[in-house]
């Protein structure tokens, strides 16, 4: 089975390689590990004067599994101050992004998979602690660790049926299962599974992106102009969407041109070219934040958010949201818009999201397959009585499962007693 694994990456690293003649994501992949040992070298030899200081590794697959596991990062190094982080990024939708963090002493990419590429990182960094966030599963790097007797555990996981670990040809995976030290799951569903299959290091601790999005909301930023152009209006957000929400809340909007309702859209790709698209099928008055003022936002029936970094803190403005992703691969966040109590609606592709069916089930949530079914959903929430219960759900999903990066610390912070004993 390891030479099968073998292949099967090394076919998808020179994929990967091939892509990169032609797309852009790709080509980040490629030249953010060209000379990678030497830089991770020459860094680690820069702040050895540090090296008696222990060393946690995080690695996230992307920016979605770096914000999971955020509120930890921050919480450990607010408690031991002298604490080292390495932090690396398998995408780089990751690391572009925070490859200047401030909770992390170094920030990589992680390199291909291999035998020789997990025993020289291992041998450069010589981490005291590994966490992996959510998905991340491989193979000669969990191996590695195992043998330097590294703890390592998993953050926020999530399994589902259908999953290799639960399969006949799961052999390799059950044995990855076997090198973390601990796997701190999501959901009762996800302890089971893994109890099904004699994995007996897991714990139910729930999804530390709760505590990161209720943080966030503690610390939200307010925006005048937002504000103004919001001003005696109630403001549907659509956030992180594409071109089939687009198009689904562009129709919703121009029929709704007299109504006492205002929008926000945050599109998930903020390009000239895709803001003007969205630009060219709305039909009423529209406004990029980035040429807004205190006077054109008053106007304007839709905002355009053509920046990123604002959206989190947006959600505070508003009163319904509609989520973007739900018509590809699946829904982006949610918990966003549920911290600050909105109902929420999303495509019919949710059914990976925990947090999406759960809050389906207690009224929060509404998913959508077209416009007409959209519209269903916003005439439901105009009655107040609806409203309300919907809100409440959704302010209640996220107070009642809070606490999930508390759980994870103290079982941390014993994984590293012994080397801040030293």
């Amino acid at each position: 089975m390891t030479t099968l694994y073998n292949l099967v990456t090394q076919i998808y690293f020179l994929l990967i390689r091939v892509a990169a003649l032609f797309d852009e994501k790709s080509r980040l992949w490629v030249e953010g590990r060209k000379d990678y040992f030497a830089k991770l070298e020459r860094d680690f030899k820069a702040n050895q004067t540090n090296n008696n200081s222990p060393l946690v590794w995080m690695h996230c697959a992307s920016l979605g599994e770096f914000e999971q596991g955020r509120t930890l990062l921050e919480a450990l190094k607010n408690e031991i101050p002298r604490l080292r982080v390495l932090l690396t990024f398998f995408s780089p939708s990751g690391f572009e992004i925070q490859k200047n963090c401030k909770a992390a002493d170094y920030v990589y990419y992680l390199p291909a998979d291999s035998k020789k590429n997990a025993r020289r990182f291992l041998e450069i960094t010589r981490p005291d602690l590994a966490i992996f966030v959510k998905y991340e599963f491989w193979y000669h790097f969990l191996t590695r660790l195992k043998k330097r007797e590294i703890p390592v555990v998993l953050v926020s996981a999530i399994f589902r049926k259908g999953q290799p670990f639960f399969r006949w040809h799961g052999g390799l995976h059950r044995e990855m299962l076997a090198g973390f030290s601990q796997i701190f799951v999501q959901n009762e569903d996800s302890l089971k599974r893994l109890k099904s299959i004699g994995c007996e290091n897991a714990i139910l601790a729930g999804d530390t992106r709760i505590d990161r999005v209720l943080d966030i909301a503690a610390k939200a930023k307010r925006f005048p102009i937002v504000e103004v152009f919001c001003e005696g209006h109630n403001v549907l957000i659509g956030g992180s969407i594409w071109h089939k929400g687009a198009a689904i809340l562009a129709d919703f909007i121009n029929l709704e041109n007299g109504s006492n309702w205002k929008y926000i859209l945050a599109p998930h790709d903020v390009s000239d070219a895709n803001i003007s698209r969205m630009e060219a099928r709305l039909k009423v008055k529209t406004l990029r934040y980035s040429r807004a003022n205190k006077n054109t936002a008053k106007a304007a029936k839709v905002l355009l958010i053509d920046n990123i970094g604002m959206l989190s803190s947006i959600y505070r403005y508003g009163k319904i949201a509609y989520i973007g992703g739900g018509f590809g691969k699946g829904i982006h966040n949610i918990l966003e818009p549920v911290a600050w109590g909105l109902p929420v609606v999303f495509g019919p592709n949710y059914h990976k999201f925990a947090e999406a069916r759960l809050l389906l089930e207690s009224g929060g949530a509404f998913a959508v397959e077209d416009a007409k079914a959209f519209q269903t959903v916003f005439e439901q929430l105009e009655d107040s009585a609806n409203y309300e219960e919907a809100a409440s759900q959704a302010k209640t999903f996220v107070l009642e499962n809070r606490g999930a990066t508390s759980i994870v610390f103290k079982a941390v912070r014993v994984c590293l007693n012994q080397d801040l004993q030293d």
